[in-house]
């Protein structure tokens, strides 16, 4: 007979006899579920009775109170007695209470496991029964053979040793591949997921521990381990091991991947060690960088697709007798030419640059730099006539040359920064002269950039004297290239000297200067920066918040982290300055660069704030997360944007947009025209305020980047990392605002869109074809800009007087009262074709619409069209590729839809192949090199 109340069993409880209380406990047990709610009201004697040492079945009173506190939801009471009932609780048993107990013990458990690794093991105390259900359960998944599942919940609760453990066991009981696999999800989940930095290097060191001593290792996913720990002294190891083994091919890959994606002190360290053992001399070559930017400056040259119609249309509509213009038209040319060593629009409009004043001088100088990009080899040759020391008069010219020699040799820099060393020794004792301020100005910006990443000591301290100088051109210069020098350091002697001279300097430019550096000190450092943003939000300064702003985004470049995005969130809606609002916001694209979806959601409000600061920096945030995603939500936002009544809303939107939509085709997008046409107008517009021309300007350059054969790439897609010369050159662009010139640091974010196939034997850069299963027109360029025929009279709106508009009005109502007295129809037609003048720009919507999900659904082809090595290939194209099957060249590494350099095993080395001849070769076999470009001393950007 079924029971229908617990009240019998309770009132056993209170029996004097121990069995009877056993009994009752049993009984009690089997009905709790059931009658959990009059269990509860006897609860407190059912904990004493587990209170109770001297009483046996204590235990299942403890079960008892976990299921009663299990039904009242208050789980981790349920779990603290559950835990107490020990073998009378049932790990094993199928059942929901199970389940959610082992549950919530396991979240209890990853949260004391993790404080505890953070703070100290002494601070905090885990109770060896939550662990001991944690390492059961770890013990059950791998039982069943849930490893991946087992090795998420150890990284969780920062258990290297049980990761450890299972990797291990793994190795010894099964087949190498597929441990393998294991270790790129532990990898994967490492630099992804983890987000403190101290346990992500100590689960990457242990990879790389198990990893090395095997016999088929994958060296790939080792590369991607030593990129992420930036340890020189684990890439020697890596290519000890590779020259040891004679895979010289698999070696040369490598290389190249640390090139593009490694920071400049690690390839300087690596190169050093390499060079004393006299390694093979082609992978020295690789290192020093030399042959990536030949290349990449080869694919620009022969592949470039420059608009000069609409340069031409640029710099006729904004005058360059303003500097703001001037400068505007400098820029977008060196964006547009950037990496294609192209010179021709500069030779072609000397005149022009004549116009050249003070700093836009400077800025046209330093636009040589972004058209040379990576010209390594003649750079200092091409910027030669405009240097200290030529015949050059004008101090913006030199100051100019040196800054652009920086951008040259950005990231690559060991063999120019010598010599702007020696220029910073020899003027930064002299204070009060303003041609040589210009001079330091340059220098120092070109070596921070020249030294990138190198934390170069004599570079630190030549920079530190022009800092303590306090003149305030020269000294915010050097605070830049300070942090350049210094980045993702964390060097603490650096952060403390630069933070307590922010505080003491009574220069605004160098206080802001110094709050950028901390930023780009702090690169990558995480939860390492937390107590410097504290300090720097904290503060009263305005300049040194807003530095805090940019040293959360570039600290948490990338994570994601939810703690820090409601941090900036609530100093963009709280602060007082409208600077730091402008930089919190700003600082979201950042940290949710990997997460670039959600960014038009999250900004959607803060895009339609009352305060113009908030807007802005809503626009830069897009921007930067969604730089060349093309992404339509983040299109949606923007577009509205570019007719605010702020014109430096305008301009960011402008930009933004342009950053977005780079490289897009009108296949692909078809908004690419009306984004381009709408730019146009805004230059052409006189009625126009010149912060949104220059926006609009600088905009154009964007979208034609690069001969139109680049993109914005932050995030390197082989070794799963940030692209640190991206990131940095997109945070000292948006510096722009307070000082023009900075403008051309976004030239350190764009990446050319192509596979370069190398041939592993000789590095030349064969002829041969890979299919593209995709339509072939999706891809084009879109169409170059054409003047219309005839002159385009704008139409300026005609003032009317309120007198008129008042007889206006009054005529139509009369008007409109006769005609319902007649009975006439012109009123209801007139309606009826103001509703059919609508209709067209519905209809044209719709048509964008389709073409898109045209685009969208019949993008991929079963037959391929054939696309050469060096080629145009777009992001989006990518995925279409594939390397022909039994071709001649085949990939050493496995295609898996990557740009970049990619080193290629010749299947018939004996048999000639036809070899594209790179711009550096071209030089050295073809001809003597050219005589440098020089502009002659009248028109040296002097006609003023």
């Amino acid at each position: 007979m079924s029971l229908t109340t617990a009240t019998p069993l309770l009132a056993l409880l209170k029996e004097e006899d121990a069995s009877v209380k056993a009994y009752a406990l049993e009984s009690i047990n089997e009905v709790v579920d059931e009658f959990w709610s009059e269990v509860s009201n006897d609860l407190p004697e059912i904990e004493a009775l587990y209170d109770d040492n001297m009483f046996q079945d204590r235990h299942m009173a403890a079960l008892i109170a976990s299921k009663v506190y299990y039904n009242l939801g208050e789980y981790e009471s349920a779990v603290k007695y559950a835990l107490a009932a020990e073998n009378k609780f049932n790990i094993d048993e199928q059942s929901q209470f199970v389940e959610t107990i082992v549950s919530k013990s396991i979240e209890m458990y990853i949260k004391l496991s993790t404080k505890r690794y953070i703070e100290s093991e002494a601070k905090v105390n885990v109770d060896p029964k939550l662990t001991s259900v944690f390492e059961k359960m770890m013990h059950k998944c791998t039982q069943a053979g849930e490893y991946r599942l087992a090795l998420g919940i150890a990284l969780e609760a920062f258990r290297l040793d049980v990761v450890k453990d299972i990797l291990q066991q793994r190795l010894d009981e099964d087949q190498e591949s597929n441990s393998m696999k294991l270790m790129g999800y532990v990898l994967t989940a490492a630099t992804t997921i983890v987000l403190n930095s101290k346990f992500k290097n100590d689960i990457l060191r242990l990879l790389f521990d198990l990893l090395m001593p095997l016999k088929n290792a994958d060296y790939f996913i080792i590369s991607k381990i030593v990129v992420n720990l930036n340890d020189a002294t684990l890439a020697t190891t890596l290519f000890e091991k590779l020259h040891n083994e004679e895979k010289i091919e698999v070696s040369y890959q490598i290389a190249f991947d640390l090139v593009s994606s490694a920071s400049q002190q690690l390839l300087e360290s690596l190169l050093q060690s390499l060079t004393a053992k006299e390694y093979d001399a082609g992978l020295l070559e690789i290192l020093t960088g030399i042959p990536t930017c030949d290349y990449y400056n080869t694919f620009l040259l022969n592949k470039k697709n420059i608009d000069i119609s609409l340069l031409n249309k640029s710099k006729s509509s904004l005058d360059g007798k303003f500097s703001l213009f001037h400068t505007a038209v400098s820029v977008s040319n060196g964006y547009m030419h950037a990496g294609t060593t192209d010179n021709s629009f500069i030779k072609a409009n000397l005149s022009w640059l004549g116009k050249a004043q003070n700093w836009a001088k400077f800025t046209a100088t330093a636009s040589l730099g972004v058209i040379h990009k990576g010209n390594l080899i003649d750079g200092k040759k091409v910027m030669a006539p405009y240097l200290p020391g030529s015949r050059s008069s004008s101090r913006f010219i030199k100051g100019g040359s040196l800054y652009g020699l920086g951008l040259i040799y950005a990231g690559y820099g060991r063999d120019i920064v010598d010599y702007l060393k020696q220029h910073l020794i020899e003027n930064s004792g002299t204070t009060g002269d303003e041609d040589i301020d210009v001079l330091l100005h340059g220098a120092s910006l070109g070596i921070g950039l020249a030294a990138m990443g190198t934390a170069n000591n004599e570079v630190y301290e030549a920079l530190k004297d022009v800092l303590y100088n306090d003149v305030a051109t020269s000294g915010e210069a050097a605070a830049f290239g300070i942090g350049l020098t210094m980045l993702g350091t964390g060097d603490e002697n650096a952060t403390r000297d630069l933070f307590t001279y922010a505080q003491e300097t009574s220069h605004g430019n160098i206080t802001r200067g110094l709050a950028m550096s901390l930023a780009l000190i702090n690169y990558g450092r995480q939860e390492q920066a937390d107590s410097l943003i504290d300090k720097m939000l904290a503060s009263e300064e305005g300049l040194i918040r807003y530095g805090g702003a940019f040293t959360i985004a570039l600290a948490y470049a990338g994570t994601g982290n939810n703690r820090v995005v409601k941090k900036l969130l609530h100093v963009a809606v709280s602060d007082s300055n409208d600077d730091v609002r402008r930089a919190a916001v700003t600082a979201l694209g950042f940290v949710l660069l990997r997460d670039y979806t959600t960014v038009p959601r999250i900004v959607q409000l803060l895009a339609e704030s009352h305060n113009a600061h908030d807007r802005c920096g809503a626009a830069f945030a897009l921007g930067i997360a969604c730089a060349g995603k093309g992404l339509q939500s983040a299109i949606d936002v923007l577009e509205p944007m570019t007719k605010d009544p702020a014109d430096f809303v305008r301009q960011a939107a402008m930009i933004s947009l342009s950053m977005v939509m780079i490289q897009q085709t009108e296949k692909m997008n078809p908004k690419v025209a009306s984004i381009n046409s709408n730019l146009l107008s805004v230059i052409t517009n006189k009625h126009q305020e010149g912060l949104a021309k220059y926006g609009a300007c600088i905009a154009l350059g964007i979208m034609n980047a690069g001969g139109r054969n680049v993109t914005i790439q932050l995030e390197n897609a082989e070794t799963g990392t940030l692209d640190t010369k991206s990131v940095v050159g997109l945070a000292m662009f948006t510096q722009f605002w307070y000082w023009f010139p900075l403008s051309h640091f976004l030239s350190l974010s764009f990446t050319p869109t192509t596979i370069v196939g190398v041939r592993g034997s000789d590095l030349n850069i064969p002829k041969f074809d890979m299919n593209c299963y995709s339509r072939e027109d999706i891809f084009a360029y879109p169409k170059m800009f054409e003047e219309t025929a005839g002159k385009e009279v704008e139409k300026v709106a005609t003032a009317i007087l309120s007198t008129t508009a008042r007889a206006k009005a009054r005529a139509k109502k009369t008007k409109k009262e006769k005609d319902i007295l007649t009975g006439s129809t012109t009123a209801s037609a007139d309606d009826e074709k103001n509703k059919k003048a609508k209709e067209p720009k519905k209809e044209e919507s719709k048509k964008e619409e389709s073409e898109t999900e045209d685009f969208n659904k019949n993008r991929y082809s079963s037959k391929p069209y054939k696309v050469e090595n060096m080629s145009r290939i777009l992001p989006q194209q990518l995925r279409y590729i594939q390397f022909v099957k039994d071709e001649r060249f085949a990939p050493v590494r496995k295609f898996k839809g990557t740009n970049g350099v990619i080193v290629l095993k010749d299947n018939n080395p004996t048999e000639p192949a036809g070899i594209i001849e790179t711009v550096r070769q071209a030089k050295d076999v073809n001809a003597p090199l050219p005589t440098p470009f020089k502009v002659t001393n009248e028109l040296e950007f002097e006609k003023i």
